[in-house]
């Protein structure tokens, strides 16, 4: 019979609480086997030693360009020269290259606390790019660590040619992934996505899009996409991500904008690291900040989540595939406080994003995959003493790691 574990004295940060704290905000957690057994107030309330996160959800990467930065350059602040380099080293992609860099993305990722994975694979026309293949592979290799998913994502106008779309369809449902596009400003917006949609309704597919990522005020990927999701009645999950065009639209435009996502059940997902690097100024200290209106979808009820997009390559050279890097840029760059209240972000919002079975809420009963971090309050969290951490997979310590 396997020996419980106990956590003592640490705070669980209210939404991630699956159960009834009452006013306790110090807890001891006690694991049995591969789930948490018990979660009780801690005898003192006064003092903690860490924080408790269900492990990390990543919603929105792309592990098949990473790591390319040394090859093709940085684009500062450029989106399509980013898209043009990164389309001309695409060419020399080969299974080993993938793999290599693949792997590279999840071992991080799993180091840092993730359990569950969801990448962008480039997919720029009908015939299916050699990452799919390798993504496969790593996915069923993978299983035990990490959970993978993946996304086409397919210039919105390669959709203009009913043939491509639905070779392209076929496979992904093949393949069991969602269908995705780059939508920004494209002519005849609204019939190509609505082509996009009649796809997903046929093959009972997912979306999820790359959506308004830039700053002009005119960009209307995401009120489109909402307003098909309502009048198509669309029942499957629809994720957009970017939007960084509302942050800079008229307050009230964006407001409607955002209630109508919250109300056809849109999930939203900012990329602050991307952003911040591609989006505003270049020639001076830029002012926009290009994150989309995180504080302001939340008082519409629409809970947004943060991800890595991307890492070391043309749209962003740096980074790493630790989601608290990413929650601490967030936190600086939208304003969010308390920190603490906002780490769902993280957990349990792209858990819900993804479809995932547990969706991170921590309680009696849930899966013992836990991230135990050092800080012992909201003000440690983006420091690097505070993300020190202790993972739990499966009730199992993994080897300690640094921030």
């Amino acid at each position: 019979m396997t020996t419980p574990t106990r956590l003592e004295a640490l705070r669980i940060p209210a939404p991630l609480r699956g159960f009834d704290a009452g006013d306790a905000q110090v807890f001891d957690v006690t694991i049995e086997g591969d789930r948490i057994a018990a979660i009780v107030p801690s005898a003192s309330q006064s003092h903690a030693r860490g924080t408790l996160l269900s492990a990390l959800v990543e919603a929105h990467a792309h592990i098949d360009k990473n790591f390319t930065v040394q090859d093709v350059g940085a684009a500062q602040g450029d989106l399509f020269t980013a898209i043009e380099r990164m389309g001309r080293h695409r060419a020399s992609w080969t299974g080993a290259s993938l793999r290599l860099r693949m792997e590279r993305a999840l071992h991080e990722a799993w180091r840092a606390g993730t359990r569950a994975l969801r990448t962008h694979l480039d997919w720029v026309e009908a015939e299916t790019p050699a990452a799919l293949a390798v993504f496969e592979a790593l996915r069923e290799e993978w299983r035990a660590h990490i959970e993978l998913q993946f996304v086409a994502l397919v210039p919105l106008d390669v959709f203009a040619d009913l043939a491509a779309g639905e070779r392209i369809a076929r496979e992904v449902k093949r393949a069991g992934g969602t269908l995705g596009a780059f939508v920004y400003r494209n002519e005849g917006l609204v019939h190509k996505l609505g082509r996009v949609f009649d796809l997903a309704q046929q093959h009972g597919l997912g979306l999820d899009f790359h959506v308004d990522e830039g700053l002009d005020t005119d960009a209307s990927g995401l009120r489109s996409i909402a307003q098909l999701v309502r009048a198509r009645d669309f029942k499957g999950p629809v994720v957009c991500g970017h939007a960084c065009s509302l942050s800079v639209q008229d307050d009230a435009v964006a407001a409607e904008t955002l209630a109508l996502c919250a109300g056809v059940g849109l999930h939203l997902v900012a990329l602050p690291t991307t952003n911040l690097y591609l989006q505003g100024a270049w020639d001076r200290t830029p002012v926009a900040r290009g994150i989309t209106r995180i504080r302001e979808a939340a008082s519409h009820g629409l809970r947004a989540s943060l991800a890595t997009d991307n890492v070391q390559d043309a749209f962003y050279p740096y980074g790493s595939y630790d989601l608290l890097e990413t929650f601490g840029l967030g936190v600086q760059m939208a304003h969010l406080a308390p920190a603490a209240d906002w780490l769902d972000t993280i957990t349990v919002n792209p858990a819900k994003a993804l479809g995932l079975a547990w969706d991170g809420r921590i309680a009696p009963g849930c899966p013992a995959d836990l991230v135990v971090l050092a800080a012992t309050d909201e003000h440690e969290l983006i420091g690097p003493r505070g993300r020190l951490r202790h993972i739990y997979r499966a009730g199992q310590l993994l080897e300690p790691t640094a921030s």
